[in-house]
């Protein structure tokens, strides 16, 4: 180590966000504060001044903004990422001398020590040192001040006064003495994307089933829904994959391996004589149709998010032109798709390990640019833990380089490991386990985990309480106010969340067979025809409650979720708040969808800034009604054939 380097003193660690040591970006959205912290902190007893540094990718020089000191020598700053794109940030931190001086000279004024004229004149040379760093009208300032603690004329008390005062010790700041400051040696990345996706509103459905009569939809039929779903409140409106469909091997109605004659068959069964990933089935319409249904879509405010499932059936163009894309058996025949004791004879997985790995790389980017073209702009991608990661990295950066505002979501139900992988890699949403999340003690530990430990800077839940191939025991047998209480929790746990319809409004509930999650008539295999305008429909309460979720910027972040306690462990309780505390939501949920529950729960006035000795006011946002109350303890009785669900917009008003 040479002598400049042995004056470095300051040491910083554990550094977040900071993911897999740099490797990654954290996650953020264009205009959010991104907040770092670290523990800084150097030998002996010296102050400490840490600047945390930030930029666009493509700027050459840095922004500082201090940092400050929270606790037990950790420091935290922050920084806004103002448009989408990729920003840089680091830390660097030096002893600061003066600061240092002016602590130990407030030590010896309130020591009364009398003979301090020393000590004022080390201030002064410090001083003096950084005017020769200062430049014109700054540096003559400082010099007078440093020449005024040298002054016999000036008194004892006004030496003071100046040393310790707000304009000097500002001008000081300015011109600190870095030469020994140490800088992080890592640059760290965030990426800020669009608002869409940290708060989005997903409804999945299938074209084939829109007509209203039983007979095959098409996009026309689809463009008819849309004031249906827009008055829902919902902003992004998914459809399984819309292109031809194999004949060979075809499913039936209920997964059976035959399909009967004018069956659909499955959509993920992708690609025919019609054509293939870029190609639209006939049935639907034509790609003008499509382009037709995307434009209108817009008109409602809703974006179409399309499937991108890389897995062709067994007439598939690519299966002929391109025989070394796929894995073949001994027999000669190509391994088609298993996950014993499912087997997926109408589907042909891609080899990824094929010799020709980059032509096949090359031809899957050009079908999401090619639906991006069309102006699709988010992709729900099916089984992604089935392909190379680095295949996904390299995919979603450079689709993102071209159009820096796709979102996709990762389809990953594996393991949390290869979910968070995926995240890192790219994903911007990922599916979760919050499906099978029902008990008290499970949403709650999960919930944790993803918003308060170090997965909160990388991975986005989006939360589905039902999916074409997921229907939970917990709504088999729970009646509407399981579909309800499932409904709410996706909402308000999560900032973006979905769900399969019409089957969840019109709350299906009958398995294929006991023990199952398959839908029992299925629309992955078959056209269903549904009574949208059901008198029993929860179309009126996902209204209110996306309405809820519009209104109320807590429920648009995870950043401020707490859960609160409750006595009962059948009443689930948790709360959202804006850093301002302009929008508290508290949310009580009883879980029983068979019997009523009553318990005490905490409302943390004091926590929230509110005052305790006051009364408050709580207004039930989703069944309505207003509470004045008193007290950081209530009782309360959620009867689910009532609601099993109150969500609580807190206030306080001082003439209360």
């Amino acid at each position: 180590m040479g002598p400049l380097e042995g004056r470095v003193r300051v040491a910083i660690e554990n550094v977040k966000p900071e993911i897999n040591g740099g490797r990654f970006p954290a996650k953020a959205i264009a205009g959010d504060r991104v907040t770092v912290g670290a523990d800084i902190f150097a030998d002996g007893h010296d102050i400490l001044a840490s600047m945390l540094l930030y930029r666009r990718e493509d700027e050459p020089g840095w922004t500082e903004t201090p940092m400050r000191l929270i606790v037990n020598d950790r420091w935290q700053g922050d920084f806004t990422c103002g448009e989408t794109g990729s920003y840089r940030y680091t830390i660097t931190s030096w002893v600061d001398e003066f600061r240092t001086w002016c602590s130990d000279l407030r030590k010896r004024v309130e020591a009364k020590q009398e003979d301090i004229g020393i000590n004022l004149r080390i201030g002064a040379g410090i001083i003096r040192n950084a005017a020769a760093r200062a430049q014109s009208t700054e540096r003559k300032q400082l010099t007078r001040w440093a020449e005024a603690l040298e002054s016999d004329i000036t008194g004892l008390e006004d030496k003071i006064k100046l040393a310790l005062s707000v304009e000097v010790s500002a001008l000081m700041d300015k011109h600190a003495d870095r030469s020994h400051a140490f800088t992080y040696p890592k640059e760290l990345a965030v990426s800020a994307e669009r608002k869409k996706a940290g708060f989005s509103t997903w409804y999945e459905m299938f074209p084939h089933s829109c007509s209203g009569t039983g007979e095959h939809g098409t996009f026309r039929d689809c463009e008819a829904r849309l004031p249906y779903i827009a008055g829902m409140g919902f902003d992004v409106l998914y459809f399984p994959p819309i292109h031809p469909i194999g004949y060979t091997n075809r499913k039936g109605k209920n997964n059976a391996v035959i399909a009967k004659e004018g069956e659909p068959g499955t959509p993920w069964a992708i690609g025919s004589e019609e054509g293939g990933h870029k190609s639209i089935n006939p049935r639907l319409g034509t790609l003008a149709d499509f382009r037709h249904l995307v434009a209108e879509a817009k008109k409602y405010e809703i974006e179409i998010a399309l499937d991108i499932a890389f897995q062709c059936s067994p007439d598939h163009p690519y299966v002929r032109e391109h025989p070394e894309w796929f894995r073949r058996r001994p027999d000669g025949t190509v391994q088609y798709a298993e996950n014993p004791p499912k087997k997926y004879q109408d589907i042909y997985p891609l080899n990824f390990d094929t010799d020709n790995w980059r032509e096949l790389w090359e031809e899957l980017k050009s079908v999401v640019t090619y639906w991006a073209e069309q102006g699709v702009r988010i992709f729900r991608v099916d089984n992604p833990h089935t392909k190379p990661f680095v295949f996904w990295e390299w995919l979603i950066s450079e689709v993102k380089r071209e159009y820096a505002d796709a979102i996709f979501l990762a389809e990953a139900f594996t393991r949390p490991k290869i979910m968070y992988r995926l995240a890192k890699l790219g994903f911007t949403q990922s599916y979760t386990y919050f499906t099978w999340r029902t008990s008290k003690s499970e949403i709650t530990e999960y919930l944790t985990e993803l918003t308060q430990t170090d997965a909160g800077d990388f991975f986005r839940p989006n939360f589905w309480p039902n999916t074409p191939d997921i229907l939970h025991a917990y709504l088999q047998t729970g009646g509407r106010p399981a579909f309800i209480t499932r409904l709410v929790l996706a909402a308000t746990l999560s900032p973006n969340y979905g769900i399969y319809g019409p089957p969840f409004e019109l709350m299906e509930h009958i398995p294929r067979e006991p023990g199952t999650e398959e839908y029992l008539d299925s629309e992955k295999y078959e056209i269903r025809l549904w009574d949208i305008g059901k008198e029993s429909s929860l179309r009126n309460l996902i209204t209110r409650v996306n309405s809820i979720r519009r209104e109320n910027p807590a429920l648009q972040s995870n950043h401020n979720l707490w859960f609160n306690a409750a006595d009962n462990g059948q009443i689930l309780c948790y709360s959202k708040h804006t850093d301002d505390l302009s929008s508290i939501i508290l949310v009580v949920v009883n879980l029983d969808p068979h019997h009523g529950q009553s318990g005490w729960i905490n409302f943390p006035l004091e926590a929230w800034g509110l005052d305790v000795s006051l009364p408050f006011q709580a207004r039930d946002l989703l069944n309505g009604g207003d509470c004045s109350w008193q007290g950081e303890w209530q009782q309360i009785e959620l009867d689910p054939a009532a609601s099993p669900v109150r969500v609580f917009h807190v206030t306080q008003s001082p003439g209360l």
